[in-house]
């Protein structure tokens, strides 16, 4: 029986070899987490351009235009120039025409000109090649009529198998005249007048015409016509900082016993100096008035010098109007020569005139904050002249949004992208009516520092009536990337509703940080994270978030007067315009970092106390060696702990992420918040609550606790780029450290303890006529460090 079980077992070894082995390939349950992650795609991007295919960017031919970034798509384009000899209506003895370009089911239009036999409209269409459905592309020729159907001028037909095919860098296709053709009879025999020309070809999206041409997927019908948003580029308003310094005033005649102050507005921001006491007719303030403005210049500096003749009732004394292009622009912190400047009279006949004592000048040394530090893309100063070359390019390539959620009533969806870095925006053009768009546009922005960050974020178009809603945001950290590396990766799309948290898709986008000057990067890991104006003459925390808020406005009301506009809500949600409100659920975030940073110490002091109790006698007995060895030849302290530090970094390189850095859920508290948090978070500033004493409470507890959310949210990013310095996020950084630490290891080693001991207190200890007050190298590099602030919700 034995043996029989035995020889059953032999024979049947191999099947159960074979079951066995395919149990490691049954699937596994699906983490919840795995949704929220990035995730690796391999898209079938384009090939660069041949040599001088494309315009060069930076140092000649080391870099050059490529379209290498996104996935090759084809369009039909058809140019329609213009026209000549077209007939005129017998009825109004003139001529409306414009052009029809129909493709299948899709129709484009040119302009309508009136009374105009030769009309030029110059306009480009573009069809993609994937959706066309005929084999034949018409251009009619129309006449606006006033009531009833378009008058019928004529048409000319191409057949698509006879088209030519054109891609960079081939000459441009000269359009050519044709002459119009009745519905049913060749040219040849057509008794209609008039020519147009054209020009029709297959070309890619790194068509010269692409960026400004009607494209077939970017249309929708709306109201009486069709509604259509190319992709566009924006560039920020360059900003300045005004400094008004209010000094003293001569001659003010104010109602007795009535304090006097100084406002001063520029367009909607106004400023005031303090209340000093009117027991003399030549008050002294010497206080500073700030402003944010913008190039170029369209609001006047407004002075008026008023009295307190009560708590709500201020009195005029005199005011005064100076143009922004009669002040100083300073580049450093040098002084500025003061003026007396007079105050129109006002009220009553006065007996002296007033005048003003003020120094003001536009400040271009400093960077212009209208986003937070934590997320910044651009540190350069206002003035041109003190910017430096750029070190490197970034270059992103927008491929296309997969299963976007329905954001209109009607369940539908017309997204579109939005990149930011430095002055930049770039929006790609509206895909109407798809939950999976595809734009395969790729832009490059020049880099001055790489410490800085890319915003792009997915919106809903609104068709110009309501708000276009969030879908997404996703923050690339330029620091993190290795340099000439194409990044492929599908980032999910979440946004926090007052139900919870809700993905709302996925992007998908290839990056590549490319660097120029290596040696130029790596001096700046050691330079100010800001100009040096921003730390000679600081601006405290209230006047930085007050000039911030005002920048952000001023930028977003800018960018909204752009054709098409890019909408306030749109540039808020870039700039993080609401990060500073209260939330329960950042504060238990920021308290939750802290905690993470501490866990180390405290496992630390377990392993020690764990040695201190014999828990593992070799560990100890090892511990008691090194003790004696660092006893007996102190000099080895500081090259021990340099060469520890220098081996872990070598160690943890294999530990080493792979992906860029995205939203953490798990460290955002964004998965299973409670719900009266959440109410609390999305609720109004100030609360709703009817109570008045409630809402008092309230909005003071927001208020308190937002400003201990951002101490404790600072605290954590110190601790964070201190563990950075060994974690290889930041590469260059990392390497930096690493290189210090093993020269340091070997200097240390070589030269005696007790001169090392003594330099540094020296160092330390010295005069503070020895000091500067810039920053220093090692606090420099150390706020470079990258913290894990950029991958919270």
């Amino acid at each position: 029986m034995d043996c029989a079980i035995a020889t059953l077992f032999w024979h049947r070894k191999k099947q159960l070899i074979k079951i066995i082995s395919n149990l490691k390939y049954f699937p596994k349950k699906m983490n919840p987490l795995d949704e929220y992650r990035i995730k690796d795609t391999k898209p079938r991007l384009g090939e660069r351009w041949p040599h001088g295919g494309g315009r060069s960017w930076i140092g000649g031919d080391k870099i050059t235009t490529t379209y290498d970034l996104v996935e090759q798509m084809f369009y039909l384009y058809v140019r329609v120039v213009k026209a000549r000899d077209l007939p005129t209506n017998a009825v109004t003895g003139g001529c409306d025409p414009y052009v029809e370009v129909k493709l299948g089911n899709y129709k484009g239009k040119t302009q309508r000109f009136e009374k105009k036999s030769s009309p030029e409209w110059n306009q480009v269409f573009a069809f993609s090649k994937d959706k066309i459905q005929s084999s034949v592309v018409e251009i009619f020729v129309r006449e606006k009529e006033m009531v009833g159907r378009d008058d019928y001028l004529g048409r000319v037909d191409f057949d698509l198998n006879e088209v030519p095919t054109r891609l960079p860098p081939d000459s441009p296709l000269a359009p050519q005249w044709y002459r119009l053709e009745e519905r049913r009879r060749p040219a040849a025999e057509s008794r209609l007048r008039g020519e147009v020309m054209l020009a029709v070809w297959i070309g890619s999206q790194a068509d010269e015409a692409f960026p400004e041409a009607w494209h077939s997927d970017a249309a929708a019908v709306h109201g009486d016509g069709v509604f259509s948003v190319r992709s566009k580029v924006y560039v920020s308003p360059k900003l300045w900082y005004l400094r008004v310094n209010v000094i003293e005033a001569q001659d003010v005649e104010a109602a007795e016993a009535a304090p006097v102050f100084v406002k001063g507005q520029v367009g909607n921001q106004v400023c005031k100096t303090k209340l000093f006491p009117n027991r003399t007719a030549n008050p002294v303030w010497n206080e500073d008035l700030l402003f944010v403005i913008a190039e170029p210049f369209e609001e006047a500096l407004v002075l008026t010098v008023e009295s307190k003749v009560g708590p709500t009732r201020d009195e005029v004394v005199g005011r005064m109007s100076i143009p922004m292009h009669v002040l100083e622009r300073r580049m450093d912190h040098r002084p500025v020569h003061s003026r007396w400047f007079n105050l129109d009279r006002l009220g009553t006949e006065r007996k002296f005139s007033t005048r003003v004592h003020l120094r003001a000048c536009l400040e271009g040394g400093y960077h212009v904050l209208d986003e937070s530090t934590l997320y910044i893309s651009d540190q350069r100063p206002t003035a041109r002249q003190l910017w430096k070359q750029p070190i490197g390019i970034v270059e992103v390539g927008i491929l296309s949004a997969n299963a976007l959620l329905p954001m209109k009533a009607r369940g539908t969806t017309d997204a579109y992208c939005v990149a930011k870095y430095g002055h930049k925006w770039v929006r790609t053009r509206t895909i109407v009516e798809s939950f999976s768009p595809t734009w395969n546009e790729q832009y490059t922005w020049e880099v001055y520092d790489p410490c800085t960050l890319l915003t792009l974020a997915v919106f809903d178009n609104c068709h110009l009536s309501g708000r276009d809603s969030r879908i997404g945001k996703v923050r690339i950290r330029l620091s993190t990337l290795e340099t000439d590396k194409i990044y492929t990766h599908s980032y999910p799309l979440l946004v926090l509703h007052p139900s919870g948290l809700k993905k709302m898709g996925e992007l998908q986008l290839a990056f590549r940080f490319t660097c120029i000057s290596l040696t130029q990067m790596i001096y700046l890991y050691s330079r100010p994270l800001l100009p040096k104006t921003h730390y000679i003459q600081a601006f405290t925390i209230s006047q930085l978030d007050k000039l911030r808020y005002e920048a952000m406005n001023i930028v977003a009301s800018r960018l909204g007067r752009a054709e098409p506009p890019l909408r306030k809500e749109v540039v808020e949600y870039m700039l993080d315009v609401e990060s500073h409100m209260w939330s329960m659920r950042r504060s238990k975030a920021n308290f939750f970092r802290i905690a993470s940073f501490f866990s180390g110490l405290v496992g630390t002091g377990r392993w020690v106390r764990q040695v201190c109790e014999w828990k593992n006698p070799i560990t100890t007995v090892l511990v008691h060696v090194l003790l004696c060895i660092l006893v007996c030849y102190p000099e080895l302290v500081l090259p021990t702990g340099f060469l520890y530090m220098f081996l872990m970094a070598v160690w943890n390189l294999r530990l080493r992420d792979s992906q860029p850095a995205h939203v953490d859920t798990k460290m955002s508290w964004a998965e299973g918040v409670h719900p009266d948090e959440l109410d609390e978070e999305f609720d109004t500033f100030p609360t709703s609550r009817p109570q008045d004493v409630v809402r008092m409470r309230y909005d003071r507890l927001r208020s308190v606790a937002g400003r201990i959310q951002s101490v404790v949210g600072d605290m954590a990013t110190q601790g964070e780029r201190f563990l950075a310095l060994l974690s290889w996020r930041d590469p260059r950084a990392t390497t930096i450290f690493l290189l210090f630490c093993l020269c340091a290891a070997v200097v240390l080693f070589v030269t005696p303890f007790k001169i090392v001991t003594l330099l540094l207190g020296l160092f330390l200890l010295r005069h503070p006529r020895f000091r500067s007050k810039m920053p220093c190298a090692p606090s420099s590099f150390f706020r470079r460090l990258p913290a894990r602030v950029d991958t919270m919700l």
